[in-house]
């Protein structure tokens, strides 16, 4: 159980004693209920007793949320208290250094990726790997220490290249970002279309506004997977005003010093300033501009959604819905179980 998740949920212990008594049908537990119910029960304390195990051995995803209340520590923080698990699907959420590595290693290679990027054409491949065999550190300093974006910007500068957001939203989900996010969204988009189509209302009126921009005679894939982005928020009540901004070059300044989008966490700030055809497309964290010349609206939400799971970053809870049917609907990532408002639309959108 563990090799797949360190902190299961109600459903996988549920799935696993079911299995349990599937496989060996001598073990089923005689009575009335399915059999399985004590299995369960065992299973949990058993794997609490092999994450206490786990933590003093010093494995890192267990032992971040060790030195909590107990007897023997009766001035810790709560057991429920900031608790540090993976919750949106992530299947490497804290790994251990490598073996053969330790701080100081890790540390003298991120500083030769540091060096490789002042070149005028780094070496792609020599930069991936480096930061492939540095991911752990990268992790460990992310999860446990939270510091601000842009120290990360100046420790890791690789990590803000399309190629490796792509590549460390791989590492942590084992998920391809690019090729699942685009698959999903072609595949949903004609049902989209016809969802905005038929709502009513002022929602129905601000998705119809959306729609008058696209060409209906020959569409554009782009612009119609930017009406997509732009509309999923307006179906699921989220306010995107502060997430999704356009300007003129002009006001470029004044937008930045006026629009602050403030997730769970008041120090991570997300502003993302798009349009249909804009000349530009850039990503501004916490007030500072950490990608930019980005192709199109719908390849910056794909990579802000890569980097809120590199950076480690709460969704902005203006956006919380739009973010959360991302990861879950059309990514496949974290629980399976949705709120009302987004499980209506997924079965909507794929009635």
């Amino acid at each position: 159980m563990y090799s797949f998740k360190a902190y299961p949920d109600d459903d996988d212990f549920s799935s696993v004693a079911k299995a349990l008594i599937s496989k060996h049908p001598s073990l089923t537990e005689p009575g009335p209920q399915p059999g399985w119910f004590g299995w369960k029960n065992s299973l949990k304390f058993k794997m609490a007793n092999f994450r206490t195990k786990l933590q003093k051995s010093g494995c890192d995803d267990v032992k971040i949320n060790g030195g909590k209340r107990s007897k023997s520590n009766p001035e810790g923080e709560s057991s429920s208290k900031n608790i540090k698990w993976p919750k949106r699907g992530e299947a490497n959420y804290l790994p251990n250094l490598p073996a053969g590595h330790d701080e100081r290693t890790l540390e003298n290679a991120r500083m030769l990726v540091v060096e490789e990027l002042k070149k005028k054409i780094p070496n792609a491949t020599q930069v991936s790997k480096m930061m492939d065999q540095t991911f752990p550190l990268r992790r460990r300093e992310i999860v446990t220490k939270e510091p601000d974006v842009q120290s990360m910007v100046e420790r890791w500068p690789a990590l803000f290249t399309e190629r490796q957001v792509v590549a460390e939203f791989n590492r942590i989900t084992s998920k391809n970002l690019e090729g699942d996010f685009y698959k999903a969204l072609d595949q949903h988009t004609p049902r989209f279309i016809e969802l905005f189509r038929s709502k009513k209302g002022m929602s129905g009126q601000k998705l119809t506004d959306l729609m008058c921009h696209i060409n209906w005679m020959s569409p554009d894939v782009t612009a119609l997977g930017s009406v997509v982005l732009k509309g999923l928020p307006i179906l699921l009540g989220d306010d995107s005003s502060e997430v999704y901004k356009t300007c003129y070059d002009t006001t470029k300044e004044e937008v930045l010093a006026s629009v602050t989008v403030v997730s769970e966490d008041p120090q991570q700030q997300l502003l993302n300033a798009v349009h249909f055809q804009p000349i530009s497309n850039a990503i501004i964290i916490e007030g500072g501009t950490v990608m930019d010349n980005i192709r199109d609206f719908p390849q910056a939400v794909c990579l802000i959604f890569g980097l809120i799971y590199a950076l480690h970053l709460d969704y902005p809870k203006c956006m919380a819905n739009t973010f959360t049917f991302i990861q879950a609907v059309m990514l496949g990532l974290g629980s399976k179980a949705l709120p009302p408002k987004l499980l209506g639309l997924k079965n909507k959108l794929l009635m």
